[in-house]
């Protein structure tokens, strides 16, 4: 097996500091780490590093990311970890000035959230009646995804104690192991609950004998917790035999979820707050997705919009 790349001292110094200092999760750190390494690596191939990196030296890179056809996403946060990097080495006094300060924007196109109807969305859920643990399982998991918004991490990472039905809500942790409470419809909790009865969740369990296992509250069927990946794939698969023909995925739900209460009068602070977005800016995408609706349904309905 091929030995993991060792990062160089500034860049391993800056992903401490991340860690330390200001408390970035492990996720986090590892996305930071895979944009730093194929940094260093360009950087190397023209004996740069990242102490003795130029303005242009970051111009070129980031060019040479947009010529192989990268997302801009992908390169804006590319552009952000090597800002990032840049400002930790100049603020520590390794280098002399920041050399990233000029480094162009790049621009990310606004992506307006897509949003299943209604009707479908409760198809596919109660297109799941099966008894066995999976379709009990993968019921629970849905009904969780389109009834709070979470994040599919959020769904693998919580645990039974996370559950406080006495009081209809649910401990989650969000971006930057930001905790909060998010209400459950009595949909999930009737569908997490025949999970959790004996027969369901315990008979996967038992194939485990590692304690985190057995803490969480969604399991495979090898009794190991749900891993993010396991969420896609199951979601896809029932969205599949529920014959819905566009791609379906965790973030479809939570964009669904979003999309339908804001459809139905919430308040946009209070989407924001149950989604976990850090800005209101990112919960109003979803207020575009209405008024399209909106303008569709006029022109369609009434006798003098199109006269």
């Amino acid at each position: 097996m091929a030995s993991e790349r060792v990062l160089g001292t500034p860049v391993a110094d800056f992903l401490d500091w991340l860690t330390v200092e200001k408390g970035r999760s492990p996720r986090t750190i590892e996305s930071y780490r895979r944009d730093l390494e194929a940094y260093e690596s360009s950087l190397a191939g023209r004996g740069v590093t990242v102490v003795t990196a130029s303005p242009g030296d970051i111009d070129r890179y980031l060019s040479e990311m947009r010529q192989e056809g990268r997302a801009p996403a992908s390169v804006a946060r590319a552009r952000s970890s090597i800002r990032g990097l840049h400002r930790f080495l100049a603020d520590e006094g390794v280098v002399t000035g920041d050399p990233s300060r000029s480094a162009p924007v790049v621009r990310v196109p606004s992506r307006v959230p897509k949003a299943l109807p209604e009707a479908v969305i409760i198809d596919l859920l109660d297109g799941i009646g099966g008894e066995d643990p999976l379709s009990l399982r993968d019921r629970a998991v849905l009904e969780l995804l389109y009834g709070t918004g979470a994040r599919v991490s959020e769904i693998t990472d919580l645990d039974l104690d996370d559950l406080a039905f006495d009081d209809g809500l649910l401990r989650v942790t969000g971006k930057g192991d930001k905790e909060r409470l998010v209400p459950v419809g009595r949909s999930a909790q009737a569908a997490i609950g025949r999970w959790c009865e004996p027969g369901a969740r315990d008979s996967l369990l038992a194939r485990s004998t590692r304690r985190d296992d057995h803490s969480a509250l969604f399991v495979n069927q090898r009794g190991r917790r749900l891993s993010r990946q396991g969420v896609h794939l199951l979601v896809s698969n029932r969205a599949r035999r529920a014959g819905i023909a566009s791609p379906v995925s965790p973030h479809v739900l939570r964009h669904s979820c979003a999309t339908h209460m804001l459809a139905h009068g919430a308040d946009v602070r209070v989407v924001q707050e149950l989604l976990g977005h850090a800005s209101v800016a990112t919960t109003q995408l979803y207020t575009k997705v209405n008024r399209d609706l909106l303008h569709a349904a006029y022109r369609s309905a009434h006798p003098r919009a199109s006269s």
